[in-house]
């Protein structure tokens, strides 16, 4: 008799595990922007951010941050690649389908984080480009002595 209990008992585990292990892998694998979020401020914590903007797999966030620079995550699985762009370190191009952007970093030699990111929709992906616009610099610089005022009457 009591072998038939802890066979019954081991069917039932066996089940709820297997039912358990398919509730799992329905569940969608791109991280959430939550934990972006929360990645993004334990690598820089002094950062506030206004806002974010997602890639439509999930796996790319921009986030607008208080002083008009720019962050960037990448997932790599349950884990992020956080980084500020700076003024000047980023060339990007814009896809064919017009809903996505090519960035190139110029400190990534590698290539590692560069790579074409769509978007949801194109306002997203103009979103960004501007977020990433303000944050280039000109080939020449930027010219902080205002130019003389002269008056010819």
């Amino acid at each position: 008799m009591i072998w038939t209990v802890v066979i019954a008992c081991l069917f039932l585990a066996g089940f709820l595990f297997m039912r358990t292990q398919r509730r799992d892998d329905a569940k969608p694998s791109a991280p959430d922007t939550g934990l972006a979020i929360l990645q993004f401020g334990h690598a820089y914590p002094n950062e506030a951010i206004r806002e974010v903007v997602s890639t439509a797999d999930g796996n790319g966030h921009f986030l607008r941050l208080h002083d008009g620079k720019v962050g960037f995550m990448r997932a790599h699985g349950q884990h992020f690649a956080s980084r500020l762009i700076e003024p000047g370190g980023v060339r990007v191009r814009h896809t064919a389908s017009g809903s996505g952007l090519v960035l190139e970093f110029a400190e990534d030699a590698e290539g590692r984080e560069a790579g074409s990111f769509e978007f949801r929709t194109s306002a997203d992906a103009a979103e960004v480009s501007l977020w990433l616009l303000g944050s280039l610099v000109p080939a020449g610089g930027i010219d902080e002595a205002p130019a003389a005022v002269t008056d010819e009457r």
